[in-house]
């Protein structure tokens, strides 16, 4: 009996199926002279648009899906048929067995963009939308549609920055744990971490779950524009989510308090509520932190250690610790850039500046690659490989004779990357190992001679350079 059904349905697709390898035929003729002459004829899109009108009419369907609301009476009947669904989706084949009506049940932010899904099928494309990529992925996810399911983690991935009413990749970020998508969860959640001071003041904020604040706060790569902005938005965050009592006690133990200056440490202590209430979880840490900027850092570092994450500073953008560049025309000439950062974030050395000069270059080469300059060698082969030549930037301090003992300087550099009514973004970070001065595989994928690449903003480079002062223990005292 399944055997005769199976016939039957192949017959009926015959016609289609012609139609799919008459329009995807390539015509090869040789003329008369010998000469090979190859022609592509091409009708996939009269294809596409007639199984489009197959879904749309329901001509020869033989698939009946109802699409059931949860929660509700709403039902939404789409005629299709059979073998486009299982073409796509094992699940599909699975279910529909010899029934020829199929009730599926989806929840309303699923089942008002199922038409839409089953189109796909159909048509190969599909237009997503910010607020539509979470509940297309999720279809794609239970149908087991593989390709369409890569495709929406690729649109969310390169639309994190896209500006939204209430934000959208706190949200992303929940659904990416919930199923288990680890590359999805890690990209908003460098997202968020990277644009933390936009995302603390918007409406997003609100919405980070208790796990997820726990997760950034543990972060030495948040960017914000210091450890005190970060405590306001931490309370302001307890007080309208008003987790439970060790979420709290959490989150109060991942602020770092060493970070903050003595007048401001004093003043929080003054004013806010939440450290009020709940001092007692970080009495510890107050005590330490004072005890940090009211010592020499070396003396201090011989009873307590200081390589563990309350001492290491996190991307702070104020001048204190680094300075923003804008590069105009960055393809065009070699640029250089002086400031200056404090020596480190006790209040023993805030007071002591060091000047960094910064070098870039639009068109570097490695020594390997470098042009030989000689009579067998044209100038247009020189001009061609010094096209070629990637960006390079280097980072040197000037005050190098000096010594300073006990402390190390971590370079980042920021590269912001898309402007969302007049915010830039940060969407690549570069970290200068400790042994050089040079960024590594610095812009390498960019294409700086075009106005449209995605690393430039109106034909600038906007980069922030932070200098991060390390201490580091040196003799434990007994």
């Amino acid at each position: 009996m399944e055997r005769g059904r199976r016939l039957v349905l192949g017959g009926r697709w015959l016609a289609l199926v012609s139609l799919l390898f008459i329009t995807a035929e390539a015509a090869h003729k040789s003329d008369s002279g010998g000469d090979a002459a190859t022609t592509l004829i091409n009708h996939s899109s009269i294809l596409i648009q007639r199984l489009h009108e197959l879904l749309q009419n329901g001509n020869a369907s033989d698939i009946t899906l109802r699409i059931r609301t949860t929660n509700s009476d709403e039902v939404k009947i789409i005629h299709t048929h059979q073998l486009l669904l299982i073409l796509q989706s094992d699940i599909f084949e699975g279910l529909l067995g010899n029934q020829s009506v199929v009730t599926l049940k989806e929840p309303p932010e699923c089942a008002a963009l199922f038409e839409k899904f089953i189109r796909y099928f159909y048509c190969g494309e599909i237009s997503v939308q910010l607020n539509q990529a979470v509940p297309l992925h999720r279809l794609a996810s239970k149908y087991h549609v593989s390709a369409l399911q890569k495709g929406v983690t690729d649109y969310m991935k390169t639309h994190l920055a896209s500006e939204s009413t209430q934000g959208h990749v706190v949200s992303w970020y929940h659904y990416a744990l919930g199923i288990g998508d680890e590359i999805l969860q890690e990209s908003c959640l460098k997202f968020l971490a990277w644009n933390l001071s936009t995302v603390m003041n918007s409406n997003e904020w609100v919405t980070v779950s208790d796990d997820l604040m726990v997760s950034l706060l543990q972060r030495s790569d948040l960017v914000l524009q210091s450890e005190l902005e970060l405590f306001a938005s931490v309370e302001e965050w307890v007080n309208r989510n008003n987790p439970n009592v060790s979420i709290i006690e959490k989150i109060l133990r991942s602020i770092r308090y060493p970070m903050i200056p003595p007048s401001q440490l004093f003043q929080i202590q003054k004013q806010s509520m939440l450290l009020t209430t709940y001092q007692h979880f970080v009495q510890d840490l107050l005590f330490q932190a004072f005890q940090f900027h009211s010592a020499s850092p070396l003396h201090f570092a011989k009873y307590f250690d200081v390589n563990c994450s309350m001492f290491i500073p996190r991307n702070y953008l104020s001048s204190s610790w680094g300075s923003q560049w804008i590069i105009n025309n960055p393809a065009r000439d070699d640029r250089s850039l002086s400031f200056q950062t404090q020596l480190g974030p006790s209040n023993y050395d805030s007071s002591k500046k060091i000047t960094w000069n910064a070098l870039f270059s639009p068109r570097w080469l490695p020594v390997s690659l470098r042009p030989v300059y000689s009579e067998s060698v044209s100038s247009a082969s020189q001009s061609n490989r010094l096209e070629e030549g990637r960006p390079r930037l280097v980072v040197t301090s000037a005050m190098s004779g000096l010594d300073f003992a006990g402390v190390t300087f971590q370079k980042t550099v920021l590269i912001g990357v898309r402007r969302q009514q007049g915010k830039v973004f940060v969407k690549h970070v570069y970290s200068i190992h400790q042994s050089t001065d040079e960024v590594s595989d610095f812009l390498a994928q960019a294409d700086l001679q075009k106005r449209t690449s995605e690393y430039l903003i109106d034909n600038s480079l906007h980069l922030h350079i932070i200098i991060k002062p390390i201490y580091h223990s040196i003799i434990k005292a007994k």
